[in-house]
């Protein structure tokens, strides 16, 4: 697993899975629906997946010496470190503004735990619709994308209609840190759960479906 892992960074890694890592930074943007920067991360996995179906990186992968599903959990493997990463990296520049920077968010959840949060529950989400049918149909792309994409932007939206209409969000959850720091810990521990949870699911799906499909 490790060297399909390997793999995946030697041969998958599309510079848009660099790139859209440093969108973290949208959080120094004044009166922006931070979440936003989550979608990119998924975007980036669409276009390394397009480039791979062009490159025949699958059949490449399957002709080696290892188990197919093996190859649909290391490449789910793959994408989960770049959304962890993505994550981190906001924790860390979210940490900075509210250290540095004192400007309320008028366009939805502040930069804190709760964005990271909601990034996780997103980032999930994706992965739960997008990688199962991925790997059930490898040459077509576009639909579960678009599914999943339209999912994360749902969420979006509920963000931030929260943060405005639902007063335990607006006037706890969607506070600067530390600020209410232990509500807000307690919902990004359920938000690891749920992504830990929908992300297991895709990978097991994936491998099955994988297994099945001939190409």
């Amino acid at each position: 697993m490790l060297k399909l892992i390997k793999k995946e960074f030697a041969l998958t890694l599309h510079p848009t899975n660099v790139v859209f890592l440093f969108f973290a930074a949208f959080v120094f943007i004044p009166n922006y629906p931070y979440e936003v920067m989550f979608f990119f991360s998924s975007l980036s996995a669409y276009f390394a997946c397009l480039a791979g179906r062009e490159n025949g990186d699958l059949f490449f992968t399957c002709s080696l010496p290892v188990k197919k599903k093996d190859v649909a959990y290391a490449r789910v493997l793959f994408f989960v470190i770049l959304q962890i990463a993505l994550v981190l990296l906001c924790a860390l520049l979210s940490a900075v503004k509210s250290a540095l920077v004192d400007l309320p968010n008028a366009a939805g959840t502040e930069a804190n735990a709760v964005l990271c949060a909601n990034g996780l529950v997103m980032l999930g989400i994706f992965n739960a619709v997008f990688f199962p049918a991925y790997f059930a149909r490898p040459e077509k792309i576009g639909k579960p994308f678009v599914v999943g994409a339209a999912a994360e932007f749902v969420l979006v939206a509920l963000a931030v209609t929260a943060c405005f209409a639902v007063p335990f969000v607006r006037d706890v959850l969607d506070t600067p840190d530390p600020a209410h720091f232990g509500a807000k810990l307690v919902y990004l521990a359920v938000a690891a759960v749920v992504y830990a949870a929908l992300t297991a699911f895709s990978a097991a799906r994936s491998a099955s479906n994988f297994e099945k499909t001939d190409l």
